[in-house]
């Protein structure tokens, strides 16, 4: 490759700015020997803004934030925040260490405006390796739609997940159905069906749940919650459950064969598919105080039930054929508009494709990531590609844990300045994982 004469070049790239990526920019900020630049195409900070209820609270408490589980004294954590924000005192009495959805993004928005190095409206179009110079060439387009030329030694990839909308409910027309990632984007759609069904037992399908519920005691509309799960299961936040979201677990995790990884997070789905109970007692107060009004539609849940396919019905709406686990037997389900609370997938990105032949992958295709987030590459390539919440079949489902973000940015920016700028705690849970020592 020709070197452009106007190229910048950087230590590390990283594309995507999401909590994640982020928080390598707030904890990368003020190590003078490494240049660090955040791109991401998006013009500001939005963190889920379809499922940003206003009393919706994050699931992790505020130590999870950019930078405190590594660096407490960051100026960039969410105790700064609240202090430059005049809401120290306020939030102590609160008495509540979960703050609030609405809050977090606001942080993150705060943290986003005193980092130099995070370029919003920067779409990152192509990731190439450039032997000679030793250093990945990236192709980037501008606000204004300039192409700007950028290198780097290693890039970091924070793009986040993609809403997944599963094959049985895939053939019906977009009017029909919405994924919940966009349930507050299309609150017309959903104020206008008369009965709506929300498939998918996870916390975002309880909170567009609990809001419909809440609509339908003044508006009358049917509303049904449908899930394969066995049954309306809360997170599992016991304590020696939760370290297993712990480095020390994860140092474990990933030194373990595909398949057990695979079968571990398959078993561990309470981690990340559950309900907060505070949500499951809204809902439970919300049915009761519906039971009490007259003249309104039906509320039903249904546990253990499979969608397997859909279509539009004759004279509209949509029909759902499920089946029941218990009994094996089928049942039509008719409603007038879906929405899938039906998870994510990780993405896979077209701007690797230069790099495609070069990537390491494992028997399902996945990335094979080592322990220090960085993907496996062809050895002709000396610099490294790392990856956040990219990971969950290599490092367990604490990938996507906000409380893991700071520690993996820390060991990725201890790996590309070849020295210990941050401290890795050693001792993170106090059960033993792994086998014991003679």
């Amino acid at each position: 490759m020709t070197v452009s004469p106007d190229e910048t070049r950087y230590d590390v790239v990283a594309v995507g700015c999401g909590p994640f990526n982020l928080g390598l920019a707030a904890l990368a900020d003020g190590v003078e020997d490494l240049s660090v630049a955040v791109f991401d195409r998006e013009p500001e900070l939005r963190w889920h803004p379809g499922l940003m209820f206003e009393d919706a609270m994050l699931q992790v408490s505020f130590l999870a934030d950019l930078v405190t589980l590594i660096d407490p004294t960051h100026r960039l954590s969410f105790l700064a925040y609240l202090v430059d924000q005049d809401r120290m005192f306020p939030f102590y009495v609160r008495e509540q260490f979960h703050p609030t959805r609405p809050e977090y993004e606001d942080y993150l928005r705060w943290a986003a405006s005193s980092l130099p190095s995070v370029r919003f409206g920067h779409d990152v179009t192509s990731v190439a390796w450039d032997a000679a110079a030793e250093r990945f060439r990236l192709e980037v387009t501008g606000p204004d739609g300039e192409e700007l030329h950028v290198s780097a030694r290693d890039v970091v990839l924070g793009l986040g997940t993609a809403p997944h909308l599963p094959e049985a409910l895939a053939a019906l027309p977009e009017d029909r159905v919405l994924h919940s990632s966009q349930y507050l984007h299309r609150r017309d759609d959903v104020a206008a069906a008369r009965r709506v069904t929300v498939v998918g037992s996870g916390q975002s399908g309880a909170e567009a749940t609990l809001d419909l519920l809440r609509r339908g005691r003044d508006t009358g509309a049917g509303v049904a919650w449908l899930t394969r799960s066995s049954g309306f299961a809360p997170l599992d936040y016991s304590k020696f459950l939760l370290e297993m979201t712990t480095p020390e677990y994860v140092d474990h995790f990933h030194t373990l064969p595909e398949s057990k990884r695979d079968q571990l997070v398959a078993d561990q789905w309470r981690h990340y598919k559950g309900v907060s109970e505070e949500t499951i007692d809204l809902l439970h107060d919300e049915l009761y105080r519906r039971s009490l009004v007259r003249d309104l539609a039906p509320a039903e849940l249904r546990q253990g039930v499979a969608v397997e396919s859909a279509e539009q019905a004759d004279g509209g709406g949509v029909v759902l054929h499920c089946r029941e686990a218990d009994t094996g037997e089928t049942l039509r389900h008719r409603t007038d508009l879906v929405v899938a609370a039906t998870g994510y997938r990780e993405r896979t990105p077209d701007l690797l494709a230069p790099l495609a032949d070069a990537v390491h992958r494992d028997g399902r295709g996945r990335y094979v990531v080592r322990r220090d987030h960085s993907v496996e590459l062809d050895a002709a390539i000396t610099g490294r590609v790392f990856v956040a919440n990219a990971d969950t079949h290599t490092h367990g489902v604490a990938a996507p844990d906000l409380g893991l973000g700071a520690h993996r940015n820390a060991m990725i920016i201890n790996a590309v300045t070849g020295r210990k700028v941050y401290r890795l705690p050693e001792r993170t849970g106090f059960i033993s994982f792994g086998p014991a020592e003679a």
